[in-house]
């Protein structure tokens, strides 16, 4: 019987496991993939976390690993399938290699990637098509490559991309983009890199790997949406060796059905991580939140343990 289960091993639930195991908490981490980190293991640099600028990003997942099993923190590599008694006083959590039964839960999960919903999209996956430049990237030197979205993630790719590969399209929806104004300075400087506003991709082409996309603009303004002006709407194919999809995330909360989620599917939380159910806490992009970061994820675990303590001691 644990304290506390903290599900996941990315910066909310690193964060969690350090503050929990200064609390002298009987807990376990368990995680699904023995590499701990989440997303920002696929960052090629960090440069808002507070006094490590410019840090890569699997480099900080291991320094928050090591930090907490210096403090002797436990953890357990295993898939979870599915979690018993979510609002009982003891919540069970079934694994793929065991059972784990404990008084109070952190959801860590995180979440992945969001597929662009294409034609072509499944079939050439893995072929030139991926969801993470840095992991990627080198594949595609000196060839030509093409980053859907227009968020902190596509501009951080676009602008990685820009040093290996030959010419790098930004594909981006609307005709602004949503990145942080220091990232977008970066992208506009780089002379292999063209931005095409204001137009979608609609199919990915190739036979034994990517060939080309054929792109479709879209209307700026509703009266056009509204009359589906052709013109707005005409197809176009670029010819690429990859492309990379960068477009959101899907929070990981399949197996919390007896926690309400938002409309999105992430967790209803506040910012002491309380769920809709007693002794269950969120922490991190599984969470609905304003602002995904990884310095917001590591506050969540923090803030979560504390709401745990709370809720243990009130128990007795």
């Amino acid at each position: 019987m644990y304290d506390l289960i903290i599900l996941g091993s990315g910066p909310a639930g690193l964060a969690a496991a350090i503050y929990a195991q200064r609390a002298r908490l009987h807990f376990v981490v368990l995680e699904k993939e023995p590499m701990s980190g989440g997303q920002i293991i696929n960052t090629d640099a960090v440069d808002n976390y507070p006094g490590m600028p410019g840090i890569n990003g699997f480099d900080l997942a291991m320094k928050l690993r090591e930090h907490a099993e210096s403090l002797g923190a436990s953890f357990v590599c295993d898939e979870v399938v599915r979690i018993e008694d979510m609002a009982g006083d003891v919540k069970t959590v079934v694994g793929r290699e065991g059972e784990y039964r404990t008084r109070t839960l952190i959801l860590a999960t995180g979440a992945t990637h969001r597929k662009l919903g294409v034609p072509g999209e499944e079939a050439l996956a893995g072929r030139g098509i991926s969801y993470c430049a840095v992991c990627d990237g080198a594949f595609f030197r000196n060839q030509v490559t093409a980053v859907v979205g227009g968020g902190d993630v596509a501009v951080e790719d676009a602008v990685f991309l820009s040093r290996i590969c030959r010419k790098v399209y930004l594909i981006h929806r609307r005709d602004e983009l949503r990145a942080a104004a220091s990232l977008q300075e970066q992208v506009k400087e780089r002379d292999n890199v063209e931005i095409l506003w204001n137009t979608v991709v609609t199919e990915i082409r190739g036979k034994e790997a990517v060939e080309e996309l054929r792109i479709a603009s879209v209307p700026r303004h509703r009266e056009l949406q509204a009359a589906a002006c052709e013109e707005a709407q005409r197809e176009n194919v670029l010819q690429v060796d990859g492309v990379f999809a960068a477009v959101g995330i899907v929070p990981n909360s399949q197996l919390f059905a007896g926690v309400k989620l938002d409309e999105g599917g992430y967790v209803v939380a506040d910012e002491t991580g309380r769920t809709s159910c007693p002794g269950v806490f969120a922490a991190g992009d599984v969470r609905t939140k304003p602002l995904r970061q990884i310095i917001t994820a590591a506050s969540d675990g923090a803030n979560a343990v504390a709401s745990a303590e709370r809720y243990l001691s009130a128990q007795g």
